[in-house]
């Protein structure tokens, strides 16, 4: 068995987007690229399972990581606004 080849996600999308296009035909995006027909049809099924993804979130994270992360400062947020207002009693006394 040979070495497989591995492309960068760039090539892949720039492949998938070309596929999606269908301006020249599987055999055609094959020849030019030097990837297997095949491949190419995963990577046009995969870029078009995930495109929506690219207008989620920007960083990446889900919705439910963001949730859990917007909750954990609120609390600390809470938590700072108590040990302020302890302070300021210290410091009033």
């Amino acid at each position: 068995m040979g070495i497989r080849k591995q492309f960068s996600n760039e090539f892949k999308a720039k492949v998938a987007m070309e596929a999606i296009k269908g301006l020249k035909t599987m055999s055609e995006l094959a020849s030019e690229y030097g990837v297997h027909p095949t491949q190419i049809t995963t990577w046009r099924s995969q870029l078009k399972e995930h495109a929506a993804e690219v207008f989620g979130n920007p960083d990446g994270k889900s919705t439910s990581e963001q949730k859990e992360l917007i909750d954990q400062l609120y609390k600390n947020i809470g938590k700072m606004q108590v040990e302020n207002e302890c302070l300021k009693k210290k410091l009033d006394v």
